[in-house]
């Protein structure tokens, strides 16, 4: 099996950008003409969004939008670039939101991730992701045969049928959620068979180093992919299991919770991510997972930029007094006053009274001199804290809730 997927993993940084600069120019101008972005759109010159750096002057676009745009204008709310009858098929997520996909060659990109496992042309994938109603069955189907792999599309459940059909069939590579992988494998040891199992490919959840070390014990490797139904496969590890590199068709930018701001390299942020699909393009999309990106370049040779992993959930809303305090709340306090650099709204609870804290970095050191600002911004009285730069952590966090519920 040749090292890389393609030449593109191993582009230089230039060589990325002019690509970039050219493909960019074309997506933005597709979803021009589209229903979905008209309006927002309408007066974006396209011609001059040539990099990540240009797209921060687009708006995000979260799933929530294009939920509403799918109720007024159903089944996908006007982001498909092509019409509706010629995507080989539609998912819904929860909340009845559709996404579209398409069987041909790696419509999703996870080729790309497979391949950096090891699997091809020879590997039986046993794929334990669910096929009906929602697209990861069918991801990771279309991935496999981007590779030349077979595909026993297993889906969920049913897992001593699992074992059998794994160990009449031969599987040597697993596709599924990280812990579902252990039941199967634990049932196997029950029922006495030992599995052809040396690969796995995993994603939907969280794979803890300690499960990750059971598998390698076993003889799996075993690499996680950071995939969304919108958009597909947007990074994943290789075996240098250093960070997740970006896939070579998408764009990733790391922004603060609540706005479209790029954050400083290195600090934790929204994932925002811009496709470059172009019968389903979206635009900074923002996925909701907070994540950071990693300095320097993957030991295994890739050149594209690589970020953590995932990092929790951007998405921090807390109901405090009865009132809802969100992210973009506490950004706009932040721009609000250029001597802060950085804010964090701690919810916490006295006997049977919520408390707001609103800590607040920055030299000043006259806490009334913000109270205006923090109760017309948040709508809340609340204890205003100042510390010093750099004192807040860098864990992507802006509103903290420390009240307990059981």
């Amino acid at each position: 099996m040749r090292r890389y997927f393609d030449d593109l993993e191993t582009r230089s940084s230039d060589a990325r950008a002019a690509d970039l600069a050219g493909a960019l120019p074309k997506q933005i101008a597709r979803v021009k003409a589209l229903a979905g972005y008209a309006a927002a759109f309408a007066d974006v010159d396209a011609a001059e969004i040539t990099s990540a750096d240009k797209l921060a002057s687009l708006p995000v676009l979260r799933k929530s939008d294009i939920g509403k745009a799918q109720a007024k204008h159903p089944p996908l709310g006007g982001f498909n670039a092509i019409p509706v009858s010629d995507f080989s098929h539609i998912f819904q997520s929860p909340g009845s939101i559709y996404e579209p996909g398409k069987i041909s060659h790696d419509w999703w990109r996870m080729g790309r991730f497979l391949h950096a496992c090891g699997i091809g042309r020879g590997d039986i994938v046993q794929n334990c992701f669910g096929y009906h109603l929602t697209p990861a069955g069918m991801i990771f189907e279309n991935g496999a045969q981007a590779v030349g792999a077979t595909v026993v599309p297993a889906g969920t459940g049913q897992t001593e049928l699992q074992v059998q059909a794994a160990d009449a069939i031969g599987a040597t590579a697993y596709a599924g959620t990280p812990d579902y992988l252990k039941v199967i494998l634990d049932c196997a040891d029950a029922l006495g068979t030992r599995l052809a199992f040396t690969k796995a490919v995993v994603g939907g959840g969280a794979l803890f180093p300690s499960l990750r070390q059971e598998y390698a014990d076993r003889g799996i490797t075993c690499l996680q992919s950071y995939a969304t139904a919108d958009l597909g496969n947007i990074a994943y590890e290789t075996p240098a299991l250093d960070g997740l590199v970006i896939d070579e068709h998408v764009i990733v930018e790391i922004v603060t919770p609540g706005t479209g701001s790029p954050v400083v390299p290195g600090h934790v942020g929204e994932v925002v991510v811009t496709s470059l699909n172009p019968d389903y393009p979206l635009i900074r999309f923002a996925t909701g997972d907070l994540s950071a990106v990693l300095p320097g370049q993957s030991p295994c040779g890739r050149t594209n930029m690589r970020i953590k992993g995932w990092m929790g959930r951007a998405d921090q809303t807390a109901k405090i007094k009865g009132m809802f305090v969100r992210p973009e709340q506490v950004a706009a306090l932040v721009e609000r006053h250029e001597d802060v650099a950085k804010a964090r709204v701690i919810a916490s609870r006295e006997g049977e009274m919520d408390i707001m804290t609103v800590q607040l970095e920055t030299d000043v050191s006259d806490s009334d001199l913000y109270r205006d600002s923090v109760v017309g911004l948040l709508k809340l009285k609340g204890r205003i804290e100042l510390v010093a730069p750099g004192t807040l952590p860098n864990d992507g966090i802006v509103i903290e809730d420390k009240r307990k519920y059981d």
